[in-house]
């Protein structure tokens, strides 16, 4: 990653890790440790040209990372235990995502887990404004997706007192034990999220879990 690229990450990752802390999310020390290649019983993450396609760049994978993503993303990332396993996306804008897994011990779990995680979401807005007056939220639920056990869909606008703006798309889907979510996030508002190629991203990123 060129030097331009690197300051845009580190951009990226203190404007993540400022939502995380008006979420009233604790961000955990978790070591990262790069996965070795995902054998056949391995869930398998998203490839970034399966992302939502930029217009003006192409998109950017780190590795596939045992533990909590640090800093914990807004609205799920209290909910998210250590088994976590996740990767990052970025392009030459500000334009980011990133795939969490998680793999259950059993399918109750998993349901449970999803459900809890759906609740979170469902309640972001909210408790994001509760959490610091200054930032004004508003959410929309975008519906379920027939893929393997179902996903849902979510966007999350955030627009603070000092003029930045950005929107979020969030999906929680399931097959079987596992579940996955998926971040994709820019700055701008419901009008610039990428919703159709968001859905499209997460009947993929459930496709692929096995």
């Amino acid at each position: 990653m060129g030097e331009t690229m690197q300051n845009r990450a580190r951009g990226i990752r203190t404007t993540l890790a400022a939502l995380a802390a008006v979420a009233g999310v604790a961000v955990a020390a978790v070591p990262a440790v790069a996965a070795t290649t995902p054998d056949s019983g391995t869930p398998r993450f998203l490839e970034p040209s399966e992302l939502p396609p930029h217009a003006s760049s192409p998109w950017y994978a780190g590795a596939v990372t045992a533990g909590q993503p640090d800093p914990l993303p807004m609205c799920v990332g209290d909910a998210l235990p250590s088994i976590t396993t996740h990767r990052e996306y970025w392009t030459e804008f500000d334009t980011n995502a990133q795939q969490l897994t998680v793999e259950g011990r059993s399918e109750q779990w998993a349901k449970d887990f999803a459900a809890l995680l759906r609740k979170d979401l469902a309640g972001c807005a909210k408790k994001l404004m509760q959490q610091d007056p200054d930032i004004t939220a508003t959410q929309k639920y975008y519906g379920k997706l027939n893929v393997e056990e179902g996903a849902d869909v979510y966007g999350i606008h955030t627009a603070s007192a000092w003029g930045s703006s950005d929107i979020n798309l969030f999906s929680v889907g399931r097959d079987g034990a596992t579940v996955t979510i998926v971040r994709w996030g820019q700055m701008g508002t419901f009008q610039h999220a990428q919703v159709a190629d968001f859905k499209a991203t997460t009947v993929t990123a459930v496709n692929k879990l096995y």
